[in-house]
C-alpha cells in the first residue's frame, strides 16, 4: 500500500510538470499508418503524425525513445495527447547550436536558397550566410553554392528572435590555419619538402611548400659558392626541393636551405687540398690587397699581394693576373672553421734572398738602373726582379728639394748597398756614398723611358 502511495506520488510530481510546450523523453509504443503513439508518462499516451519523423522514417521501432513537445494536454477525440517531434527536434537542435556557439564549434550544414544578399542554410534550423562570408575567393557565380554542404561558424546568434548568421569562409579560414599549424609540427630539421619559388628578393627567396607554408631561403643557405644575387640561381615560379633548417611554431616561420642537400666541401678540405700542394684555381675576383682564387664549388681562397714575388715589385694585382684566368698556386695555410684558405706564387720557386744576400753584400757597388722616382727617392733595378731603395737622403751630400734634380728615368748609375732586409724583402742603396759628386753626372748615361722594367 506504501508502495503505491509512493509511485502515485512520483507519478503526479511528474504529471505536475506537464504543460503545453514542454520538451520530454517518450517511447514509442505503437505505429501506425500516419502516425506513432508515444508514453510520455503522462495519464494518457501522446501521439505525433508520422511524417515529422523525418530523418527517421526506415528507422521508427516500437521501444525507442524519442523527444517530443507536448501541444496540450487536453485528449483529442481517440483520447491521445497531441505531441510535436517536429517541434521537439527544432528545440534540440537550437540546444545543440546554442552550445557549439558558445564552445566556438564549427557546426555542418547545407546551402539550399539563394536570397537578397547571400543564402539560407540549414544546419538543423535555417540560418543566414551572407555573400561576403561564403568563400575565401571572390564570388562569381552565386548559382554554384546553392547544394554545398560545408561546415560553417557561428557568428551571431539571437535564441529570443530565432536568427543565426554563420560563415563559411571563417570556418575555412580557421581549418587552413589549422592544417597549417598541424603542416609545421609534423615538420622535422634536415627534412626534404618540395615548393615554389613565391618572390625573390636581395637576400633570398621565399618557398611556398604545402598548407600555404611560406619560409626564406637565405642567400647564404643557397650555395656553398659564391653568389651576388638570388636570381643567378632561382627564378620565380619554380619548383625547388629544399632542407628545412629551422621551424619557429610561434612566429609560425620557416628557415630552408639549398646547399645542405650536399656535402660541405670544408669538410675533408685538409685531405684534398694539403698544405704544401700546388693547386690549380680561377681567378674570380681581384681587389687591393689580393686575389680569391676558386679551387671548386664552395672553396674559394686568398692569394694575398705579399705571397705574388719575392722581391715585392708587383704593387697591384691586377698588374699581372685578370678574372677568369686559370693559375696554379700552392697552399701555405688553411684555417677550416673559418673556411680561410691561402695561396703563394711565389713559393713555387725558390727564394732567392739567400743568394740576393751573397751576391749583394753591404758595402758593395754596383751599377744600376733607375726605374721609378717618387717624392722620397728613387727605385734602382740592379738586375731583373731585384730592386733597391735609394733615399732623397742618400742622394746627394748637397741638399735637394727632389729626386729629379739629380737622377731621371732609365739613368744608368753606381750605387752603394748600404743595408739588406731579406725578411721584408728590402734593399737600401745609397748614391753619394760612392764618392762622386752626383750633381757632375745627372746629365750622363741617360736611356729611354722605354727601358726594360720590373
Amino acid at each position: 500500500m506504501v508502495k503505491e502511495q509512493v509511485i502515485n506520488k512520483v507519478l503526479e510530481e511528474k504529471i505536475a510538470t506537464f504543460k503545453p510546450g514542454s520538451l520530454v523523453k517518450g517511447r514509442i509504443v505503437g505505429i501506425l499508418n500516419d502516425a506513432v503513439i508515444i508514453d510520455i508518462g503522462f495519464k494518457s499516451e501522446g501521439i505525433t503524425p508520422k511524417e515529422e519523423f523525418k530523418s527517421l522514417q526506415n528507422l521508427i521501432e516500437k521501444g525507442q525513445e524519442v523527444y517530443v513537445v507536448i501541444e496540450s494536454l487536453d485528449p483529442d477525440s481517440n483520447g491521445f495527447i497531441p505531441l510535436s517531434k517536429e517541434k521537439a527536434d527544432i528545440e534540440l537542435n537550437w540546444q545543440k547550436i546554442e552550445e557549439m556557439f558558445r564552445k566556438d564549434q564549427p557546426i555542418e550544414g547545407v546551402i539550399f536558397k539563394k536570397v537578397k544578399g547571400g543564402f539560407r542554410v540549414d544546419i538543423g534550423v535555417t540560418a543566414f550566410l551572407p555573400s561576403s562570408q561564403t568563400d575565401i575567393v571572390p564570388i562569381k557565380n552565386s548559382n554554384e553554392y546553392v547544394g554545398i554542404k560545408s561546415f560553417f561558424k557561428i557568428l551571431k546568434l539571437d535564441s529570443l528572435r530565432k536568427n543565426i548568421v554563420v560563415s563559411r569562409k571563417k570556418y575555412i579560414e580557421e581549418e587552413k590555419e589549422r592544417q597549417k599549424i598541424e603542416y609545421l609540427k609534423s615538420l622535422n630539421k634536415n627534412q626534404l619538402v618540395t615548393g615554389v619559388v613565391k618572390n625573390i628578393v636581395d637576400y633570398g627567396a621565399f618557398i611556398e611548400i604545402e598548407h600555404g607554408v611560406v619560409g626564406l631561403l637565405h642567400i647564404n643557405d643557397m650555395s656553398w659558392g659564391r653568389i651576388s644575387h638570388p636570381s643567378q640561381i632561382l627564378s620565380v615560379g619554380e619548383k625547388i626541393e629544399v632542407v628545412v633548417l629551422d621551424v619557429n611554431l610561434e612566429k609560425q616561420t620557416v628557415s630552408f636551405g639549398l646547399k645542405q642537400k650536399t656535402a660541405n666541401p670544408w669538410d675533408n678540405i685538409e685531405e684534398k687540398y694539403p698544405v704544401g700542394s700546388v693547386v690549380e684555381g680561377k681567378i674570380v675576383n681581384i681587389t687591393d690587397y689580393g686575389a680569391f682564387i676558386k679551387l671548386e664549388e664552395g672553396v674559394e681562397g686568398l692569394l694575398h699581394i705579399s705571397e705574388f714575388s719575392w722581391t715585392g715589385r708587383i704593387r697591384n694585382p691586377s698588374e699581372i693576373l685578370s678574372p677568369g684566368d686559370t693559375i696554379k698556386v700552392k697552399v701555405i695555410d688553411i684555417k677550416k672553421d673559418e673556411q680561410k684558405i691561402s695561396f703563394s706564387l711565389k713559393q713555387l720557386e725558390p727564394n732567392p734572398w739567400p743568394e740576393i744576400i751573397k751576391k749583394y753584400p753591404v758595402g758593395k757597388i754596383v751599377t744600376g738602373k733607375v726605374y721609378h722616382i717618387t717624392d722620397f727617392g728613387a727605385f734602382v733595378e740592379l738586375e731583373k726582379g731585384i730592386d733597391g731603395l735609394l733615399h732623397i737622403s742618400n742622394i746627394s751630400d748637397t741638399p735637394i728639394k727632389h729626386p729629379s734634380e739629380v737622377l731621371r728615368k732609365g739613368q744608368k748609375i753606381e750605387v752603394m748597398i748600404l743595408e739588406i732586409d731579406p725578411e721584408n724583402r728590402k734593399i737600401s742603396l745609397g748614391y753619394k756614398q760612392v764618392g762622386e759628386n752626383p750633381k757632375s753626372k745627372k746629365g750622363g748615361n741617360d736611356e729611354s723611358d722605354n727601358s726594360e722594367r720590373l
